[in-house]
């Protein structure tokens, strides 16, 4: 099982990128999700997650540029972050909450491998 990250990488700023990522293998059922990201030398944050509800949260700096959303039939998550600004360049990664059983006390931790988005004039 594991997630799989597209839709990063160049951009120019005032522009938009559109990340996927989708879940690849088998679980019994994944609950909140989101993106978060890392730039060099700080912990990783949250920029938007979204429950299986539907009820997201966004960081501050994306508010309003950001729109997350999924498909819950497909285990896909997508961050769509408009008015791109050179501070949104760093590495960005794909989190899911999964269960991998039916009788799996608690949700595990999965992440993407890490998709770089780049804005640069």
């Amino acid at each position: 099982v594991r997630l799989v990250e597209s839709g990063g990488g160049l951009a120019l700023p005032g522009g938009t990128l559109r990340l996927s990522c989708s879940l690849s293998g088998n679980v019994f059922k994944v609950g909140r999700v989101g993106w978060y990201r890392q730039y060099p030398g700080k912990e990783r944050e949250s920029v938007a997650t979204i429950t299986r509800a539907g009820s997201k949260v966004y960081v501050d700096s994306v508010k309003g540029r950001a729109t997350i959303s999924r498909d819950n039939a497909k285990n896909t998550v997508y961050l769509q972050l408009d008015r791109l600004m050179a501070e949104d360049t760093t590495v960005y990664y794909c989190y899911q909450g999964i269960k991998y059983y039916k009788d799996s006390y608690d949700y595990d931790d999965l992440w993407g491998q890490g998709t770089v988005v780049n804005v640069f004039s």
